[in-house]
């Protein structure tokens, strides 16, 4: 049984600081575009995706990661609850979302890099597809002789490369509004509320699951916040009110300059601050952030291609992983698994070239990120429920409200919105073109079984001496 440490019990962490610790999982300016194509009714999706699982995700997630706060995750709390198999399979799930996540975002890098380069280049799904091979590989390789991103850097990178570009866009869309220019999306009081269009013009709250997932990562600070029963409710909420502000701003800004059928999501916010700036004359600045944005998208990703490896790793202690992938270099890093995620990240890359455009491949592979990711939420939920009965006495430094009830009805919450993502998701978004609807649905089926089903195949292919191994 972990119990919680003496350094957890140091309550030195404000409201404030945690949510931003919150805000800087949450807040991506590559899905502004996203949210762009909703224009002003995007609030009401925004609640929508709060209440049914960004809510429910952080409370459980603060429950779960004071009462094991030793480190291991997602794995050590479903492990508890449902056994080292699916321990293991949550695990596998939190990795292999990144597969399909990290084409999405070079994608962007290499739209905003075709800004700066030759913008002609921006819809070339050769140039889009290069880009993301050579950039993967690239750092790959880095990680693999150990030479990481320092935390400065990273640092630098988000402060430059995501809030300095995100305020300035809030800000030239105010101007905008300001002087009078006329704008792409209507600004009313009727045009906040949804209307449906169908069940494909929902299809993109799958991808705004995918944008406020991950706070299971900042809920291990939880057990350092000053009174958290109180204080983490609140750093959620303050977080949430942020970024919210941030995609509602930002993305409105993208809307009113651009019409609804023409928003690029991978180059929708470099297409925004072009016409921005070419109205202002300021044409001269359009290649300055384009670097900013780079800067920024690199070293979120620098920063996370070795980190969820190194998570799966960790499990080899309980033989979960073939002695293959239990390979260290001088350096502590995983090789082999970090080969072994280039590989599959430059499969699923070619994506890009069997997709009409460049934006269906792009929230293709989102969907599937999402879908992904979100199966590991279930988990997580269900697994809430159960420690609660079988692990009542461990202590919880949060604990969610109203005893049974609490825990059940926000985790039922939680399970149903994540479901009905995973599901819808599998509708083509009527605001984009993808193509055939086989290609479509086989890709997301076909891909989402494959990374469901290697983990629970290497599993049961375990065998004692790949415990021997990591021990050796």
């Amino acid at each position: 049984m972990d119990l919680p440490s003496k350094s957890s019990s140091k309550r030195v962490l404000s409201v404030f600081v945690l949510a931003m610790l919150n805000v800087s999982i949450m807040a991506s300016l590559r899905n502004l575009p996203l949210v762009a194509e909703y224009g002003l009714s995007a609030v009401s999706y925004f609640l929508i995706v709060a209440l049914l699982f960004l809510v429910p995700s952080a409370l459980v997630s603060a429950e779960l990661s004071t009462g094991w706060s030793r480190g291991g995750g997602v794995y050590i709390w479903v492990r508890e609850a449902l056994g080292d198999r699916w321990g293991f399979f949550a695990i596998w799930m939190q990795w292999v979302h990144n597969v399909s996540w990290y084409p999405v975002i070079l994608s962007f890098v290499a739209t905003t890099l075709a800004y700066i380069v030759d913008p002609k280049l921006s819809p070339s799904k050769g140039f889009v597809l290069a880009v993301i091979l050579v950039g993967f590989w690239g750092m790959t390789l880095l990680n693999y002789l150990g030479i990481k991103t320092s935390s400065w850097f990273s640092t630098i990178g988000v402060i430059l490369g995501t809030i300095a570009p995100g305020i300035f866009i809030i800000v030239l869309g105010i101007s905008w509004f300001s002087l009078g220019h006329p704008s792409q999306t209507p600004l009313t009081l009727e045009s906040m509320l949804p209307t449906f269009e169908g069940i494909g013009s929902y299809v993109f709250l799958g991808g705004l699951f995918l944008a406020f997932a991950g706070l299971e990562v900042s809920s291990a600070h939880a057990a350092n916040v000053k009174d958290p029963q109180k204080n983490f409710p609140r750093s959620i909420i303050i977080a949430a009110i942020i970024t919210f502000f941030i995609f509602m701003l930002g993305s409105l800004s993208i809307a009113i300059v651009i019409p609804k059928e023409q928003i690029s999501l991978v180059a929708g916010l470099m297409d925004a601050f072009y016409v921005f700036f070419n109205s202002y004359h300021m044409a001269w600045i359009l290649p300055i952030i384009g670097v900013l944005l780079i800067i920024g998208a690199v070293a979120e990703v620098n920063a996370w291609i070795a980190g969820p490896v190194k998570g799966l790793y960790a499990t080899s202690i309980h033989g979960n992983l073939p002695p293959v992938f239990q390979k260290l270099n001088k350096h502590g890093t995983p090789t082999n698994l970090l080969l072994f995620q280039a590989i599959i990240v430059s499969l699923a890359s070619f994506v890009f070239l069997y997709m009409p455009n460049l934006s269906s491949s792009y929230w293709i592979l989102s969907a599937l990120s999402a879908q992904s990711y979100l199966v590991m939420y279930v988990l997580m939920f269900i697994s809430a429920i159960r420690l609660r009965y079988v692990k009542p006495h461990v202590p919880r430094a949060y604990k969610i409200p109203y005893k049974q009830k609490g825990i059940w009805f926000v985790a039922i919450v939680g399970m149903i919105g994540s479901i009905l993502a995973i599901f819808i998701s599998f509708v083509p978004p009527s605001q984009i073109v993808t193509g055939s609807l086989l290609f479509y649905d086989s890709f997301l089926v076909i891909g989402l079984i494959i990374m469901c089903g290697i983990p629970l195949i290497l599993y049961q292919c375990k065998k004692p001496h790949w415990f021997l191994a990591k021990n050796e």
